[in-house]
């Protein structure tokens, strides 16, 4: 038999006369890892499937017409106004018609740029009245074919066809909350009031659903040429929306095009960064979580390694008298720990598998932000990757401790210390 089976034996020798104290510290790593599977797969799906539906529904970047700093006043660029006792009050901003400007030169110019869709919009308040109900919404104005590379909101449509917008005079499209709230179908015909003051009948040509509350309910679309007359503005837009073929770019191309035009552009990220921030508390959540779980784990692992060193002092003088090296001592003990960690890791990837499947099969009604009947799982090889890694490297460094310290003992100490 080879010294490293042996000490192999050894290892397991320890570990069965203890076998209970083992079992638990097994059930505690186990728990760890388990844990940490579930929650990263139940927090990721939730993170991913928010994520893909707010690129899905929304466009990737949005130039508005308005500048992310105010322009300074004419008299601050005086000679010598800067650092002295003049004070500059009472301002009173310029009157100025909303909208880009030159916006045709911007979105032809932008077109250039690879892998960039772009589509103009107009934004504007509007009020339905249908029967006895009055509700406000915010209504769009799009080109259908545009809108087709920007968003995925032909697919949401739930009735009706986003085309249906071309072939129906100051047609529109509701989102499903909205429609909720009208109690109006597809064919009906509202009243559309806007803030500019012209009153349009607006006939119902599609219903969309996206799964966001806010969009299903306070959102609705309308041709963009049909959205200038009510609002009063011809040839007027105040927003340009983009598109990308790599929506991770959003925030660096955002930053180009603002540096180019100045108009304030903003990227998907930005504009969720409050939500997103969200995120990141709830990976720490997870981590320090699962990281307890592990670290009281490891003190059972370390409780027994100690307890069995100093039961086991003897055995070491003799290990130690018979020939065994220092390094062949550490071996016993670390082995032991890592034996420990091995099955508990193989217990919690199981365990961790089975959590997820429980988790995935809940089927909850949640209409927050996003609308859902049920918990998005994902199911990622390097979750269990690295809780492994996690695992291992706390069973082994649980067990290198006490296991530096048996190493350490001298024949002779045990032997006075016995005879003592």
């Amino acid at each position: 038999m080879s010294t490293r089976n042996l000490l192999f034996d050894i290892a397991m020798t320890h570990l069965y006369g203890r076998a209970r104290q083992t079992l638990t510290s097994i059930i505690g790593v186990a728990l760890g890892v388990g844990f940490f599977i579930a929650m990263a797969a139940m927090m990721e799906g939730f993170q991913g499937f928010f994520t893909q539906k707010i690129i899905d529904v929304s466009p990737h970047i949005v130039m508005e017409d308005e500048f992310r700093e105010r322009p300074r006043q004419p008299v601050s660029w005086f000679f010598g106004y800067e650092g002295t006792a003049i004070s500059l009050q009472g301002i009173k901003p310029k009157e100025e018609i909303r909208g880009i400007k030159n916006a045709e030169r911007i979105i032809n110019t932008l077109s250039q740029m690879p892998g960039l869709h772009i589509s103009p919009t107009l934004e504007g308040q509007i009020f339905y009245r249908y029967g006895s109900t009055d509700v406000s919404s915010s209504l769009k104005g799009i080109e259908p074919r545009k809108e087709k590379k920007i968003t995925k909101l032909e697919n949401d449509i739930i009735a009706g066809q986003l085309d249906d917008l071309l072939t129906h005079s100051y047609g529109v499209i509701l989102g499903s909350g909205l429609s909720d709230d009208l109690n109006a179908k597809v064919g009906d015909t509202l009243t559309g009031i806007s803030v500019a003051g012209i009153i349009k009948k607006m006939k119902v040509v599609g219903i969309f659903h996206t799964g966001i509350t806010e969009l299903d309910k306070n959102v609705s679309y309308s041709l963009l040429k049909d959205v200038q007359v009510l609002q009063n503005r011809a040839n007027v837009i105040n927003g340009i929306r983009f598109a990308l073929d790599d929506p991770d770019m959003a925030e660096e191309v955002s930053r180009q095009i603002e540096g180019q035009f100045q108009y304030k552009s903003v990227s998907w990220q930005e504009a969720n960064e409050g939500i997103l921030s969200v995120f990141v508390i709830q990976d720490t959540i997870r981590y320090a979580t699962t990281g307890a779980i592990l670290l009281v784990a490891c003190f059972g692992i370390f409780n027994i390694i100690s307890t069995v060193i100093n039961e086991k002092a003897r055995d070491i003088a003799i290990l130690k008298s018979m020939g065994f090296t220092e390094g062949d001592i550490q071996w016993i003990f670390i082995f032991q720990g890592v034996l420990i960690g091995v099955v508990g890791m193989i217990l919690g990837w199981a365990l961790g598998y089975g959590l997820s499947v429980a988790l995935g099969s809940i089927r909850i009604k949640m209409e927050a932000i996003i609308t859902t009947e049920h918990l998005y799982i994902v199911y990622d090889v390097m979750h269990y990757f690295w809780g492994g890694v996690a695992c291992m490297f706390a069973a082994t460094v649980a067990a290198w401790l006490p296991a530096r310290k048996a190493a350490l003992l001298r024949p002779v100490d045990i032997v006075r210390g016995a005879s003592g």
